[in-house]
């Protein structure tokens, strides 16, 4: 018989008898390359598309001027004008105004407004003029119409020749839909005015967001852009293209590869799946394999069948996965958006775009992590010896080797090292490499932990009468460890990744929780559009506010945005009250704050989040430079807080200071204390009654606790989805590694009717092996899965998404899956085992005669 065909009947003859084995580790790895390879499209798709409408919106320019403020004087735009250098200067102004009646999640009330100058607009950003109709070109400056894309006519349901109501600060607006634009990408909600009649209208006289430049030919990009940053000085900034996709990257970049790299630690638990499938279906064929080496078949060859075998299901497991990834991926972008929940992308509709290398990388990645659970076994059997081989009895033996303590005591010691390592480029790089290292070397453990814990329990109930079949169960896995490792490898790696999940996940929404309850103290919070670089509510404003009857306490807040780094999203300044005497009463101050009688008189206190210590380097006790005020002016950093709400950083100072530095009285956001009797529906009556209550946006506190939570829920769903495919893997893993065990022990079986061992007794004897082996398993699993998660809410999501957290336990959640899983384990020993016991005690020991 040629090699081939030997090949061909070894394979189709054991996954033919073992279907379900084979099965199981193929969905383990189709869903893991499933998972991976969705969200890599997914955030691929809507990164390219947010990033496409950015550079839209930017045109044809080669540089632009930003301030460090979000508007700018625009007497700068004279100046570059007459620059030698710059061919042409295109002003713009950029405002996101409310539409009243229009918000159906955090940021779709918004409208984004671009005012241009049509007539340099058209040499720079063409796509942003507005197409009036015939003969009414001058609509393009007029003061009272507004031009919208495609999506933005859908969202807002208007036409050409609509009237359009807009609410900015506390005044509403009315414009005339005059037209579309000449593009716009599928999805791009915006709107296009003339840049004097949007500084009018929204009260903006004199600002600019940035001015886009044109360079004469034959200069020099780099050298210009470095001479013109020097030119301006320390109050602006001087990007190109590039600057801002990095920008746009570093928004959501920690989120995308934490996603990432989650999917491919479910597809590393589906590598000790085909781990445990092999090694088993070695273990079972040993002495086939033993016979075929006797007869002539040599190690290589014999190395190859294994190999190949676990290529196929590589092979079948990707090709499956990276389908089911593509349609998961289509059906998440419907349902949950290009970004997955998380907001990062807002108003973006992208299409999937089906990269082969993408996908021949996600296949290779699963492929070589399929091939990767077949090599020890592989090894294993081209290395035994064929008369041992040969003997009844060696099965436990074979996988012997696999229990040397030494590769765990190196993986857990590695893992221990990488703990204490700093991130790279800003990403837990060591702390997703401990975590794996950890799985490792905790399984890698497990023969020997196996074989201590009950050769423990048999001597410890020697002396107690626990029956013969009890004694037979804990002999068995006593002198066994190997075989019991090989089945507590899956529980024990999808289990503990389930656990560390859900941990981080419980850690990390009760201590956002908690948060909530310390941020919002007051019962009512109202706040107006921002609209620009001035707070919606004026001093008169304030005034009627303070004077309604039902409030016991008041207070005003003030927020700005501020651009500190080029390369970064925005950070966000609060100004508000802050108590003098005690911090603690108004922030959410972590222990790295200065006593408040320890400030000096003349300092300018500040008070940052976590985010400005390890993105921009800020540390308590010094001095920093912020541009608050007419000019940048220095500050002490005084304290560090915690702030969930904005991971790319934040700055808290006193209301006082930031009035006395920037003369700006103005507020956008009102804190309100009821007085004691005065229900919450009372007081929102008495706001609405005031001449400008119909523009207020009034919450409760308890409301925007609640909204909060449900925008985490929204943002971990992709996290939740992962807990249950570990739990899914983990119950496969518990049905693969027991049948397949029950079915290659059907000589054992027979032996034991042979000698008086009835049916129902192996049933019961195999019932309580697997539910000591998946107790085992459940058990240590949660340690490991504890340490797992101690690396995700210490390590990896300080360094990942800059705020820490305190260490909280769902138990009701982690032990309705252990119970879960041993009545799994148990039922998949009952049935598995009726079908080893059902045959003829003598044809299931012939082999042995």
């Amino acid at each position: 018989m040629k090699a081939a065909s030997i090949f061909r009947w070894m394979l189709v003859s054991e996954w033919r008898v073992h279907i379900l084995q084979i099965t199981v580790a193929l969905i383990a790895i189709a869903i893991g390359v499933a998972m991976a390879f969705s969200i890599h499209l997914i955030n691929s798709a809507a990164f390219n598309e947010f990033s496409s409408a950015s550079k839209s919106l930017s045109g044809q320019s080669d540089l632009q001027v930003r301030g460090k403020k979000a508007f700018f004087d625009e007497a700068l735009y004279p100046v570059l004008v007459k620059h030698p250098g710059i061919a042409l200067a295109n002003p713009v102004l950029e405002l996101d105004v409310r539409v009243p009646g229009k918000q159906q999640s955090r940021n779709d009330h918004k409208l984004k407004i671009i005012g241009i100058d049509p007539f340099r607009a058209a040499q720079i950003s063409p796509d942003l003029l507005g197409l009036p109709d015939e003969g009414e070109t001058l609509d393009r400056i007029a003061s009272d119409t507004i031009f919208l894309s495609p999506a933005a006519m859908e969202w807002l349901q208007v036409e050409q020749g609509d009237a359009l109501q807009l609410q900015a600060g506390l005044q509403t607006i009315m414009l005339r839909v005059a037209g579309g634009l000449v593009r716009a990408r599928a999805g791009q909600r915006i709107a296009v005015m003339d840049i004097g009649a949007a500084q009018w209208r929204f009260e903006q006289i004199g600002q600019l967001s940035r001015i886009e430049l044109k360079l004469k030919e034959g200069i020099n990009h780099a050298a210009f852009k470095a001479k013109l940053t020097a030119e301006l000085g320390e109050s602006y900034w001087v990007t190109e293209a590039a600057d801002q996709e990095a920008r746009i990257a570093n928004m959501s970049r920690a989120y995308r590869i934490n996603l990432n790299m989650l999917a491919l630690v479910a597809l590393f638990t589906g590598a000790f799946l085909v781990f445990s499938t092999q090694a088993l279906s070695v273990i079972r064929r040993r002495q086939q394999f033993a016979l075929l080496r006797v007869l002539g078949f040599t190690r290589q060859q014999l190395l190859r069948q294994i190999i190949t075998e676990g290529g196929f299901l590589g092979v079948m497991g990707s090709v499956l996965g990276l389908g089911l990834g593509y349609v998961v991926a289509a059906m998440a972008i419907q349902f949950l958006g290009g970004d997955l929940g998380a907001n990062f992308f807002p108003g973006v509709k992208p299409d999937i775009f089906l990269d082969p290398w993408d996908a021949l990388i996600f296949f290779a990645v699963g492929l070589s992590v399929t091939l990767l659970g077949s090599i020890a076994p592989a090894l294993e059997a081209v290395r035994a010896k064929p008369a041992l081989a040969l003997r009844s009895g060696a099965e436990d033996a074979a996988m012997a080797k696999l229990s040397t303590p030494w590769f765990a005591v190196i993986c857990l010691s590695l893992a221990l090292l990488f703990t204490h390592l700093p991130p790279i480029f800003e990403l837990p790089v060591f702390g997703y490499l401990a975590i794996a290292l950890l799985l490792m070397g905790g399984i890698a453990l497990m023969p020997r932990f196996a074989a201590w814990v009950f050769s423990f329990l048999l001597s410890w109930l020697r002396h107690v009468r626990i029956g013969a079949i009890f004694t037979l169960v804990l002999a068995r896995l006593a002198n066994a460890p190997n075989q019991a490792a090989i089945a507590l490898g899956g529980i024990l790696a999808s289990f503990s990744l389930m656990v560390a999940m859900a941990i981080m996940v419980t850690s990390f929404r009760v201590s956002i929780d908690s948060w909530l309850g310390h941020v919002l103290p007051a019962d009512l919070y109202v706040h107006t559009t921002v609209i620009g670089d001035q707070g919606g509510f004026q001093s008169d404003a304030q005034n009627a506010i303070m004077a309604l009857p039902e409030f016991d306490r008041v207070e005003f807040f003030r927020t700005q945005k501020l651009t500190l780094d080029v390369n970064r999203p925005d950070i966000t300044l609060f100004a508000r009250p802050v108590d003098k005497m005690d911090p603690r009463n108004t922030l959410s101050l972590t222990d790295d704050v200065i006593a408040a009688g320890s400030l000096p008189e003349d300092a300018i206190p500040v008070w940052v989040s976590e985010a400005m210590v390890d993105l921009y380097g800020y540390r308590v006790g010094e001095s920093v430079i912020l541009p608050v005020g007419a000019a940048s002016g220095e500050f002490l950093v005084a304290g560090v807080w915690r702030d969930y709400g904005r991971q790319f950083g934040a700055i808290q100072m006193q209301l006082a200071d930031y009035r006395r530095l920037t003369g700006d009285l103005s507020v956008n956001n009102v804190a309100l204390w009821l007085q004691a009797g005065v229900t919450s529906d009372a007081a929102i009556a008495s706001l609405r009654q005031l001449p400008f209550g119909a523009a207020l946006e009034i919450s409760r506190s308890s409301d925007m606790r609640a909204l909060s939570l449900e925008i985490f829920d929204r943002s971990f769903a992709v996290t939740y989805l992962l807990e249950i495919v570990a739990v899914i893997i983990g119950l496969l893993g518990v049905a693969a590694s027991f049948s397949a065990q029950i079915l290659a022990r059907a000589k054992e079986f027979g032996m034991l009717r042979h000698i008086g061992v009835m049916r129902r007794q192996i049933l019961v004897m195999l019932a309580a092996e697997g539910g000591l082996l998946t107790a085992l398993g459940v058990g240590l699993g949660f340690v490991l899965g504890w340490s797992i998660s101690l690396i995700l809410v210490f390590i990896v999501n300080p360094q990942s998404f800059h705020w820490t957290m305190q260490l909280h336990m769902p138990w009701s959640w982690l032990l309705a899956i252990a119970i879960i899983m041993l009545i799994s384990a148990a039922l998949t020993a009952l049935v598995f085992g009726r079908k080893a016991v059902s045959g003829q005690v003598i044809r299931v020991v012939r082999e042995d005669w």
